[in-house]
């Protein structure tokens, strides 16, 4: 039987009177892409640095590829690479030196092929010999992807990576972390891009006061919890909200529906009315809906 890439085991963490983890149970098979969500304060932060044995948990246990993270630590690191949410950096050394320095952490020498391969898919290349006070805050969030890769771990976890890249180096970033990916390595994602979260994720894990209160596939997620939407513009909205509609964007107004067989008499509906049809679409649904009610729910 294969081992999971992570298993959490009641993990609780207190901060005094905040109970930052209630009682975690999760696991994530290797390969897996697993998406991490939840509010501000929601534990996720709390988690991972429990599992990267930067928090001691107060009780429960947090394995990587089969590695207590407490009591066989040095094992369970070495095969964890975590990208922080914070911009935390050495001011006195190039991108080069900082990933070679990252490299001697993990007792590993003559790593510059592998080096040069992850700058050049992060394009850092030209970067390389910079100090890192010289760069962006795009480019800095880079070298810390860089950084959690130097030691080629298995299990690699992203907190907000994304979090101030402009948009073209967040496709490079996810066509580099997406190849990671299909060669084996399991991801796991934490961020308030919830877009990125359903084009990514295979399954997905939201967790509300440190607790789990969702957990399953995207694709079941989507089904189960969202729903489509009817958007119309009319001459009369009024009337539009005296048969359910809800007020969405600018002079838009929203019906949900459940089936495509509620479509036509919505419709009816309107005509016989005569709210006037101005325009109209239909929306699928999406995570951010399945996220607020799951969060509005729990």
């Amino acid at each position: 039987m294969t081992l999971p890439a992570i298993r959490i085991s009641g993990v609780t963490k207190r901060y005094g009177a905040l109970q930052a983890l209630g009682g975690v149970d999760l696991e994530i098979e290797q390969g897996e892409f697993f998406g991490l969500l939840g509010p501000n304060g929601a534990g996720k932060t709390t988690l991972i640095s429990a599992l990267a044995g930067l928090v001691r948990p107060d009780g429960g246990t947090l394995e990587v590829m089969g590695h207590d993270v407490v009591s066989d630590y040095r094992n369970a690191r070495r095969r964890l690479g975590v990208v922080p949410q914070e911009l935390v950096f050495d001011p006195f050394f190039s991108v080069r030196e900082m990933l070679r320095i990252q490299s001697g952490y993990f007792g590993i020498r003559g790593n510059d092929d592998w080096i040069d391969e992850i700058l050049a898919n992060l394009d850092l290349t030209a970067k390389a010999h910079q100090n890192m006070r010289a760069l962006s805050g795009g480019m800095k969030r880079r070298v810390l992807v860089a950084q959690a890769l130097v030691h080629r771990p298995p299990v690699i976890v992203l907190d907000e990576p994304t979090a101030g890249v402009d948009v073209e180096l967040r496709q490079g970033l996810w066509q580099f972390i997406r190849k990671l990916n299909r060669d084996g390595h399991t991801i796991v994602l934490t961020t308030h891009y919830l877009e990125e979260a359903e084009t990514l994720c295979g399954r997905i894990a939201m967790l509300k006061g440190g607790r789990v209160v969702a957990l399953d596939s995207t694709a079941n997620l989507l089904q189960r919890f969202a729903t489509h939407t009817l958007s119309v513009r009319v001459e009369r909205p009024e009337i539009a909200a005296s048969l359910g509609g809800v007020n969405g964007e600018a002079g838009w107004m929203e019906f949900a529906f459940e089936s495509y067989h509620e479509v036509e008499p919505l419709l009816a509906r309107l005509r016989e009315t005569g709210a006037g049809l101005i325009e109209m679409r239909l929306g699928e649904p999406d995570l951010e809906r399945v996220f607020v009610e799951v969060m509005h729910s729990a």
